[in-house]
């Protein structure tokens, strides 16, 4: 497999800088071997991308919408992680994605929504990117998100 930060530029994509807290939290820790991020929100250049509830409804966020969201929330927290530890060609394995998602009353697609994380996860680490997952639905996100990501990375020694 390609190491990680090679296949980020092989697929054209640039981690973004490391979205500022909205809140009292730290976006990435470090412990033992492992790291967990704060959940991520689709931030691009401190803005959300998009607000909303998510639905199949006039006035609400599409799948397609969420899901490219996601996307954008899982390369926030890989940010949050690579500031943490230097490069992500540490990560030996992603073991675990939580998504969560704003949902309209009704809405049961959330894995799909999340499936925008998940996908460039596995773009990105190949079969180290195979993770456990949670796809949730809730009322209502920080800042009217429509999208938050969470990642717990393994790591190995800095190369």
């Amino acid at each position: 497999m390609a190491r990680a930060e090679q296949r980020l530029a092989d697929l054209g994509v640039e981690l973004p800088p490391v979205a500022a807290p909205v809140a009292a939290y730290v976006p990435a820790v470090l412990t033992g071997s492992l790291v967990f991020t704060s959940g991520q929100l689709p931030f691009v250049d401190g803005v959300l991308s998009v607000t909303g509830k998510v639905g199949d409804g006039a006035g609400l966020v599409s799948v397609v919408d969420a899901a490219a969201a996601a996307r954008l929330c899982a390369l926030n927290a890989l940010a949050a992680v690579r500031a943490e530890i230097g490069s992500l060609d540490r990560v030996i394995r992603v073991v675990k994605l939580v998504g969560f998602v704003a949902s309209d009353p009704g809405f049961t697609n959330q894995s799909t929504v999340i499936n925008g994380a998940s996908q460039i996860i596995g773009d990105i680490f190949g079969d180290a990117g195979l993770h456990a997952r949670s796809a949730v639905g809730m009322a209502a996100l920080p800042l009217d998100s429509p999208v938050e990501i969470e990642l717990v990375v393994e790591i190995g020694a800095a190369n």
